[in-house]
């Protein structure tokens, strides 16, 4: 273990080689140089009057908020003389697990593209390049036929994998009876409900929050109104530490793009729209088969819910100036920039072989380039960003940053607190302490919780809540950096619908009562299980 000083240090390391090669930097240096030509600037209080100026023209701001970027998504400090793998996840049975998944989901494209003698990448002729330039525009209906195509795999699948994991070195004749309970038999420190409690501590019902109706010791109206305020100071100030701060207790509409943007240290540079365009001229240029599992996933699910039907040529197409469309997820399939947050996933990106040069490593490459395999339901993560941003540039980079910082997590096999095995672990933990009845009904009736709730927390809830309260949902993701309160909610709904539940007698019966959770209010329900149970 790293003591205090040596994990700043490598910290701090760390931040400076990252931002040694960015924009920013280049940026600063120019900006530093132009001030020396500035007459106030004097060779004897050199450092001091170029700092002074960094500040004034807000462009030591703007390195806070890299800096903060950066330690929000940097992993825990390790031992210089550690292994990359152990950053990436540092149980070894994690590590192994996650790499079978990733063989099986390759072998499932690999035959795909065998059965159908598709290649999984083609250059487009010149003429085919040229119709679908002009043909793009009308990209979110005039997409191929996808009647063969299947996703790779579903989360139903990904569970059976969860529920299967075991850590060898875990003697499980000494496991609590409570524990064998679960579907989930890995042994992770979750948070108990007084830790979630202290974590969450803005959500206590004392508090004034957006998203809730009920009175509280500021009236609403009031707490609305200064909420507001507060968020355009912010705004102002380009701070993205205190916007991440402030959202714990909600966006207001008007300004949560901005806020979001803010704290995910996204901004309106020229370079950021340019390498969007470069991404678009990629997919014009290639041809992928993951291409058409994008195709595929929207019109399976964002298409079809009531929500997001109107967006669905955003997924594939972003609008550009006034006539332009551009296609968000198959962009984000040829973006090599999402590499980077390999280093701190227990995944590896999937490779392929030039044709004819197989396990020759100098003639493989990344596929699809960004190394992220779509399954279905993926296209779910973008969709609610569609309301927020109707530039392609700001919507691309917005979505990209929560999928490096959250997502990713998700659909990866980690130890992580925020990964889904430990999302399963707490969930059910929630169920089994504080509605006990409730979970052993269910388990004896073959109806265990977690085959129902697992699919709102692999989507983050996307398609399953209301719009503005997944948005609201959204907001305290972002304002606790975490994923856990995806678990927490997940508990609050089968405590909302306990009554109902404890009365059915078929796993049928069990998801009839929790088929539409749309129209629930996730702020009362967080703050009600959190904060009313009775422990």
């Amino acid at each position: 273990m790293l003591g205090e000083e040596e994990e700043l240090s490598v910290s701090i390391a760390h931040i400076v080689q990252k931002l040694k090669g960015s924009t920013l930097h280049c940026q600063l240096e120019k900006e530093a140089r132009r001030c020396l030509l500035n007459p106030d600037i004097k060779l004897e209080t050199l450092k001091e009057d170029i700092r002074g100026f960094l500040k004034s023209s807000g462009w030591e701001k703007k390195l806070q908020n890299a800096v903060y970027r950066e330690l929000t998504v940097l992993p825990a400090p390790c031992h210089p003389a550690a292994p990359a793998e152990h950053i990436k996840e540092p149980l070894a049975y994690m590590r192994r697990a996650q790499a079978s998944w990733e063989k099986r989901v390759l072998k499932s494209l690999n035959s795909m593209c065998t059965e159908f003698n598709i290649p999984l990448a083609r250059k487009r002729p010149a003429e085919e390049q040229k119709e679908l330039l002009n043909k793009w525009n009308e990209m979110g209906t005039d997409e191929p036929d996808l009647s063969l195509f299947r996703p790779v795999y579903a989360p139903k699948d990904f569970l059976e994998v969860l529920i299967n994991l075991r850590n060898p070195n875990y003697d499980t004749d000494q496991t609590s009876f409570r524990a064998q309970l679960g579907l989930i038999q890995v042994p992770l420190k979750i948070k108990d409900i007084p830790e979630l409690r202290e974590f969450f501590g803005e959500l206590n019902l004392n508090t004034g929050q957006l998203g809730v109706d009920d009175s509280t010791p500021v009236p609403p109206e009031l707490f609305e109104h200064e909420h507001f305020r507060i968020g355009k100071k912010i705004l102002e100030e380009n701070d993205s530490a205190a916007a991440q701060q402030y959202v714990r207790q909600g966006c207001p509409t008007a300004h949560r793009g901005e806020l979001w943007a803010l704290i995910l240290n996204v901004s309106d540079q020229t370079e950021d729209i340019l390498y969007y365009e470069q991404l678009r001229s990629n997919v014009i240029q290639h041809d992928l088969l993951s291409d058409n599992l994008i195709y595929k996933d929207v019109k399976l699910t964002a298409s079809n819910d009531d929500y997001y039907f109107v967006f669905e040529d955003y997924l594939y197409q972003i609008l550009l100036k006034e006539k332009c469309n551009y296609k968000v997820l198959l962009c984000f399939s040829r973006d090599t920039t999402v590499l980077e947050h390999f280093a701190y996933n227990s995944a590896t990106p999937p490779k392929s072989y030039i044709r004819g040069k197989l396990g020759l490593e100098e003639f493989a490459v990344v596929y699809p380039p960004n190394g992220v395999i779509p399954f279905h339901g993926f296209s779910m993560y973008v969709a609610p960003l569609c309301f927020l941003y109707p530039e392609p540039a700001r919507l691309y980079q917005v979505f990209r940053e929560m999928y490096v910082r959250f997502f990713f997590r998700l659909h990866s096999i980690s130890s992580h607190i925020s990964g889904i095995m430990s999302l399963c672990l707490l969930f059910e933990s929630l169920l089994q302490t504080h509605l006990p009845q409730l979970f052993y009904h269910l388990r004896e009736i073959g109806a265990q919780p977690l085959r129902i709730s697992f699919k709102w927390m692999v989507r983050a809830f996307s398609g399953y809540l209301a719009t503005d309260q997944l948005l609201l949902l959204w907001d305290r993701i972002l304002g606790y950096n975490s994923l856990e309160i995806l678990a927490v909610l997940a508990a609050a709904v089968f405590a909302f619908r306990a009554m109902n539940l404890m009365e059915v007698t078929s796993l049928a019966a069990a998801e009839a009562v929790l088929a539409d959770i749309s129209t629930l209010k996730v702020m009362p329900l967080l703050q009600i299980f959190l904060f009313a149970t009775i422990t």
